[in-house]
């Protein structure tokens, strides 16, 4: 590998931060050049990001663009990041959502500018670091780092009770991420032995692989686990609570029901780019978080809980898409489809299927677009009318054709309308759980949510757009103009060329989503998968006293790929 494949990510991550220092360099008053280096930040960020995208070789199952260097070494804590095809495809929407973030709050935020823009680019670079991160303290550290910009975006730029809504995100979430701290200290010491103590993904996923597939054998043959040697037998018993831990938090960050309540409150209370980053990037934290961590490192415990978690995404979707039906508040509206649209995500997760797997990916990209763009288009709206009811609205589709064509074609890939991105997200998920074992119910209810998002979705828009042009106030509105429709343009053109044309983005989802279930299966009585098909290979630390390995070889086949 380059120098400079070796340090892509380390420049995708940290661009961000860099130009919040040169933003917070910059006098208050100077709100034009705040903006203005904002969005060339995020610009050059986003032209790293897809140099990144494009540099991943879509055949590899394992972390690629690695870096990996000294940190905490009597910790046994050390810096390394790396991505594969799952993350490399959000690293993507994220740095695809951030010049757009940037562009959509040029008007709408007018008071203490230079704090709101070093919100973002220090949010951007925690987001994107948690994504890459392959040591679990390092993972951990990015994760709670996240809270404090989101919070300041809803508590100080949010609407009149945004200070409820903040302080109502921020405990959700870390009452799950102190539980999550309790389970990664635990499987750090249940993982390895005195001297040899390590907080790296691979170190620990390796050992405790070995672990449970001792689980499986012993499972296998009826005899009582409970008293196996060593780790295994510590996993046995401390592993179901240990995945609990992982699974609380990561399941208030998707939102799962019933803890999802602190989700409607945030959307509605917090500004245009709260609201897209939100949806766009930080509820499929929760997914990633259970794709990378609660199941790979617990496949057992997770096959128990298996059908109560879908179970509770099945109740999401139904219950999300009802809460639709009755809502008066547009913005609530959308929030609450974002309950009913990330339980699929985590149904096609729980079908453990190929098919439901990659759908799952699929639509977690699907949703940051599709969500992200109803948010925005939203935004200018409520810039022009400061309302947010259904019923101040009505027949504006006569005096806004440009944005009533553009909320249209949004509205059509959150239906999962063929042709656009959402169809081949949610079709592969309920194929996925339609051939899983989970049973037919779960597949049938999960279609249900199809029908009833069509219409909580149709309804909205006939409600606002069509029928008699009733409001005077509305009679006056502009459409949209040239930066805001430069802001929706690119959700449009990732709408159709995702739907159209999705094989390339899910070449890359592909190859992890095998190596994926080939995880969850381990550990499981019968399952002809070994320690050996899915171990991953340590990246090596450089030689005391040097800052980095860059010439240190990427990860790459494992055993069953020689």
């Amino acid at each position: 590998m380059s120098f400079f494949d070796t340090h892509l990510l380390n420049l995708v991550v940290y661009l961000p931060l860099l130009f919040a220092a040169l933003v917070w360099m910059l006098p208050g008053a100077e709100r034009g050049q705040i903006r203005t280096i904002t969005f060339i930040g995020m610009m050059v960020d986003a032209v790293f990001g897809v140099w990144a995208y494009l540099r991943f070789d879509p055949s590899g199952a394992e972390f690629q663009l690695e870096y990996r260097t000294r940190w905490l070494e009597q910790l046994g804590v050390s810096y390394h990041i790396g991505a594969d095809g799952l993350a490399i495809s959000l690293l993507l929407l994220t740095v695809f959502l951030g010049p757009l973030v940037v562009m959509a709050s040029q008007t709408y935020i007018t008071e203490r500018v230079k704090e709101f823009h070093l919100a973002l680019l220090v949010l951007q670079t925690v987001m994107l670091g948690a994504l890459v991160s392959l040591d679990v303290l390092l993972f951990y550290i990015f994760w709670e780092a996240m809270l404090i910009p989101m919070y300041l975006l809803v508590g100080v730029w949010g609407a009149e009770d945004r200070q409820m809504a903040a302080v109502k995100f921020f405990l959700y979430t870390l009452a799950g991420s102190l539980l999550m701290l309790v389970a990664i200290v635990a499987i750090y010491f249940i993982s390895s032995t005195p001297g040899n103590r390590s907080f790296d993904y691979a170190t620990i996923f390796n050992n405790l692989s070995t672990a449970h597939s001792q689980i499986a054998a012993c499972t296998g043959t009826g005899g009582d686990c409970s008293t196996l040697p060593g780790m295994a037998g510590i996993l046995y018993r401390w592993g179901p609570w240990l995945f609990a831990a992982f699974a609380i938090a990561f399941a208030i960050k998707v939102p799962m029901w019933p803890v999802h309540t602190w989700l409607p409150d945030a959307h509605v209370q917090a500004p245009v780019a709260g609201s897209m980053i939100l949806a766009g990037v930080m509820l499929k934290m929760g997914t990633f978080g259970f794709w990378r961590f609660a199941i790979p490192f617990f496949p057992s415990a997770a096959h128990q809980a298996r059908p109560l978690l879908a179970t509770l995404a099945v109740i999401g979707i139904v219950y999300g898409a009802l809460m639709c039906l009755a809502q008066r508040d547009i913005k609530k509206l959308i929030a609450y489809s974002s309950v009913s649209h990330l339980g699929y995500c985590m149904l096609g997760i729980l079908a453990l299927t190929a098919e439901g797997a990659t759908g799952s990916a699929y639509q977690m990209l699907n949703h940051g677009v599709s969500t992200g763009a109803l948010f925005l288009l939203f935004g200018f709206l409520y810039e022009r009318r400061h309302t947010r009811l259904m019923s101040d609205y009505g027949g504006i589709a006569k005096v806004v054709p440009v944005y009533t064509a553009s909320f249209l074609i949004i509205t059509f890939s959150s239906v999962a309308v063929p042709g656009t991105n959402g169809f081949v997200g949610e079709f592969l998920v309920l194929l996925g759980t339609f051939k899983s074992s989970l049973g037919l119910g779960f597949g049938a209810f999960a279609t249900l949510g199809v029908i009833l998002g069509a219409a909580y979705m149709l309804w909205m828009v006939q409600k606002v757009f069509f029928g008699p042009l009733t409001h005077r106030e509305n009679q006056g509105l502009t459409d949209l103009n040239l930066r805001e429709f430069a802001t929706v343009a690119p959700f449009l053109v990732l709408v159709l060329v995702m739907g159209l044309m999705p094989q390339p983005f899910l070449d890359r989802i592909n190859p992890s989503t095998e190596r994926f279930l080939q995880r969850a299966e381990l550990g499981i009585p019968g399952s002809q998968v070994r320690p050996s098909d899915v171990q991953i290979s340590v990246m090596g630390l450089p030689p005391a006293g040097l800052a980095a390995a860059p010439n240190a070889p990427t990860p790459g086949p494992l055993a069953d790929r020689r």
